[in-house]
Parts: C-alpha cells; sequence; structure tokens
C-alpha cells in the first residue's frame, strides 16, 4: 500500500529571484492596462497564476519591462533590491498621481550561506493571484485617471551596487499628503514582497 505525505517544492535564491522578478513584469502590465496608461486594445490576454492576464503588445514597454525584470533578477539573486516603485505621472505636467510599491525582504541566511527553503508552488501562487485580483479591481477604490498618463519604475537597492548605464539617479517622485491602500502580500520563504500603492486624492476628497 503506497503512503503519500505533502510535499513541498524546493526554493532556491535563483528560483526564488526568478518568481519576484516575473511577478514584477506581469504586475506592471496589469497596472498599465488597469489603469488605462496604453489603451485597451494594446494588450493582449494570456493565462498565468491561474488567471487571464493582460500583456501589452507596444514594442517599445516589452522590451523596457523585459530588460527591467532580467535586471531586477540580477539584484534580487544578489540580495541588494529593496523595494521597486512604478510611477504613474501626468503626461503634461510629470505631477505623480500613484506610486505602486513592491517592497522586499530578503533572507540573508540565503544569500550569505546558500540555505534552501522550502514552500509549495501552489502556494506562492495562490498568494501572487490574491494580489493580481486587487490590481484587477483598483477601478474600486483609486480615483479615475482622467488625463493621459505616463510611468516610470523606479529601484531601491543597497548603496554599493553600481547600476547599469540605463539606470540614473532619481528623487523619489513622493505625493504630497497621499491615500493609501495596502495589498496582499506574497513570500517564497527566500524573498518577502509587501505591496501598497498610494495615489493623490482627488478634487472630491479634498472637498470633503
Amino acid at each position: 500500500m503506497a503512503s503519500r505525505t505533502a510535499s513541498k517544492d524546493i526554493i532556491t535564491l535563483r528560483g526564488s529571484a526568478a518568481i519576484v522578478s516575473e511577478f514584477f513584469g506581469y504586475a506592471a502590465n496589469s497596472i498599465l492596462y488597469n489603469r488605462a496608461v496604453y489603451p485597451e486594445e494594446s494588450f493582449t490576454k494570456v493565462k498565468k497564476y491561474g488567471l487571464a492576464m493582460l500583456l501589452t503588445q507596444d514594442e517599445g514597454v516589452k522590451t523596457f519591462i523585459a530588460s527591467l525584470t532580467s535586471q531586477l533578477s540580477e539584484w534580487l539573486e544578489a540580495g541588494k533590491l529593496q523595494r521597486i516603485v512604478l510611477v504613474i505621472m501626468s503626461k503634461a505636467t510629470n505631477e505623480v498621481l500613484e506610486r505602486w510599491n513592491f517592497n522586499i525582504v530578503t533572507d540573508a541566511e540565503v544569500v550569505e550561506k546558500g540555505a534552501i527553503k522550502e514552500k509549495s508552488d501552489k502556494e506562492i501562487m495562490r498568494e501572487i493571484q490574491a494580489i493580481m485580483r486587487q490590481i484587477a479591481s483598483c477601478i474600486t477604490y483609486l480615483p479615475c485617471l482622467d488625463e493621459p498618463c505616463v510611468f516610470d519604475v523606479l529601484a531601491y537597492t543597497d548603496t554599493d551596487v553600481d547600476a547599469p548605464g540605463t539606470w540614473v539617479e532619481s528623487d523619489a517622485k513622493l505625493i504630497s499628503n497621499p491615500q493609501m491602500v495596502k495589498l496582499h502580500s506574497f513570500d517564497t520563504k527566500i524573498h518577502k514582497v509587501d505591496t501598497l500603492v498610494s495615489y493623490k486624492k482627488d478634487e472630491w476628497d479634498e472637498e470633503e
């Protein structure tokens, strides 16, 4: 008679870095779609995380996100990445309207000693699903962006990191007296990602 036990999947530093960087690529696409930064018709549906996800077909944005996730994976594997922020700004004025914050806590022991962790892929996927569903429903809790917008990505790294030439020093692109909504988090047991969106109050909020 065969016996079965619930098995956990082995998570390595490289594997965890790949999970987190891939997550950010899909999350960025979902934010750009759901916040209408790019036209709806420029996205195509794919299946990921057990959900219907949207990916941009704009070649410039695709190249940018692919290059971005590759660099993030490298920093994550080195344990040097602390936070990623996707910023949405007014195209006309560069005023910051939203900041999607992804805070990252890395298990230092794994980076220093090469330890491995265990957690099932399904459990990680469920946690990511919850975040993606919250991003997809953001229209229910964020003000309407009723003007053309652009986006940028900020990466907060350890100070000893040499950034590639495509990255430049930037101000924090903060919002004065923002409203904030904390979203779900996910944890690979090596990298824990906490998600928070801060946004500019709309005029209706200010009049109350």
